[in-house]
């Protein structure tokens, strides 16, 4: 039996190493010291190992660990709770670690620098020089002392031009709990604020992922009796930027959009004009969404109601949705049309229209646009290669596709290593239905 009386429960450091709250994670940790400090005192007298050392999780090794990093470090690696799970960590203790470990590595405040910007200012200082001298701080921690010092001032008060040097900096180093709070002293005063400080506080709330936060402080200029901070057209774009930033997940974007149309609802009723920004994202975000009809209904209102001309971008997010359901023949219409008016299409753009016609079995189209593609100096995907050479080798070409392959490395498309590999696919795919002497 291992006695718990030589050790002592007075260690002040006992809390914040155990990640525990329930009594039984103090016996726990005092068996893991034990356990170390035995291993490694038979370790340096040259015993074997106690028995218990061989009660690690299934997927630990304790004696890999010892022979390579040392037995201590190998078991600190090991959370307390792996000794009886080994299933994953879950979330909210994944993120109360990740909370503890910024809190710990919290910058310290440079008191000189601090001094020494202090020392800028006159007895009798306005806000507009607290505000200069707020601009030239590098660090983010100087700039919030000087504005909690100055709020700390007698007849001193903040203006808008502090606020706003105050977000930006703690913003930029994403010291998001302390612009929070400096959100807070602004939302407090009703005067206070103008459009560009709340465009900037939305900015970075949507920087750092706090979307309902930003549509809260949206809503605080749309209901302020101060003209200067109702919504422009530069809120509207940040808002949908920050919506539509949430990549190929189709069915994130379909819940997201429903807050786009609104906004952008809410946008035209109040007379602000969109621009192409505005468009495109409204294009984009019905694209993403599998809604490509809602999206050429904003393609063909632009010239129309929005006295807006479309741009590449425009024709880019179409042509990559219609390809996306397989409709062909529109995206090549779009696709000519894009470049009768002197635009090139992306890569994706060509990707997708390439992988579209090959899958629809006109693999003779795909060839055409691909070679173009490659003309135009348009990044090709790996993919895209073995689509079509794969669609070739399926309607019984397999030499034809084997002389592609060929063109493709003769003309530095591609390299020796995706040579092989697409060699391979070709030969796993195809060679067990044929002579295997074609693909050498």
């Amino acid at each position: 039996m291992i006695s718990l009386r030589r050790f002592s429960f007075s260690n002040s450091n006992l809390a914040s190493r155990l990640n525990y709250v329930n009594p039984f994670g103090q016996y726990l940790y005092f068996f893991k010291r034990y356990f170390v400090s035995s291993c490694n005192s038979n370790l340096v007298n040259g015993n074997k190992l106690p028995y218990f050392c061989f009660m690690a999780p299934k997927g630990h090794k304790p004696c890999s660990e010892i022979s390579s990093n040392g037995l201590q470090r190998g078991f600190e690696q090991l959370t307390l709770c792996s000794f009886y799970s080994t299933k994953p960590i879950c979330r909210s203790y994944r993120r109360r670690v990740s909370k503890r470990l910024k809190a710990s590595n919290k910058p310290i405040l440079d008191e000189a620098q601090f001094q020494r910007a202090l020392s800028q200012l006159l007895p009798r200082f306005t806000a507009e020089e607290l505000a200069n001298v707020m601009a030239q701080q590098d660090d983010p921690l100087v700039c919030l002392e000087l504005f909690n010092w100055a709020s700390q001032q007698p007849r001193f008060k903040h203006d808008a031009s502090t606020y706003h040097i105050a977000v930006k900096k703690l913003g930029a180093a994403e010291m998001y709990e302390e612009m929070d709070d400096v959100v807070n002293q602004v939302l407090a005063i009703s005067h206070m604020g103008t459009e560009a400080l709340f465009n900037t506080i939305i900015y970075f709330f949507t920087e750092a992922r706090k979307l309902t936060r930003a549509i809260n402080i949206y809503k605080h200029m749309k209901n302020s009796r101060n003209l200067a901070c109702r919504p422009s057209i530069r809120t509207y774009n940040t808002l949908f930027a920050a919506f539509l930033s949430r990549g190929n997940n189709s069915y994130i974007n379909h819940v997201y959009m429903d807050t786009v149309r609104g906004l952008f609802r809410q946008m035209v009723n109040d007379g602000i004009e969109p621009d192409i920004f505005s468009l495109n994202s409204m294009v984009k975000g019905y694209v993403l969404s599998l809604h490509v009809n809602d999206a050429l209904r904003i393609f063909h209102q632009m010239g129309v109601v929005y006295n807006c001309v479309p741009n590449s971008f425009t024709y880019d997010y179409l042509i990559h949705g219609l390809c996306a359901q397989g409709r062909t023949n529109n995206a090549i219409e779009l696709c000519n049309q894009m470049k009768s008016k002197s635009f090139i299409p992306s890569g994706k753009s060509y990707n997708s229209l390439v992988n579209a016609l090959a899958l629809s079995g006109d693999v003779e189209e795909a060839i055409k646009y691909l070679w173009e593609m490659i003309e135009q100096r348009r990044p090709v995907d790996t993919i895209t290669y073995r689509t079509v050479l794969d669609e070739v080798c399926r309607s019984g070409r397999i030499e034809d596709a084997m002389k592609l392959l060929k063109q493709f490395q003769e003309k530095d498309l591609v390299d020796g290593h995706l040579y092989r590999k697409l060699l391979h696919v070709l030969e796993d795919d195809f060679g067990h239905s044929t002579d295997n002497n074609k693909f050498r």
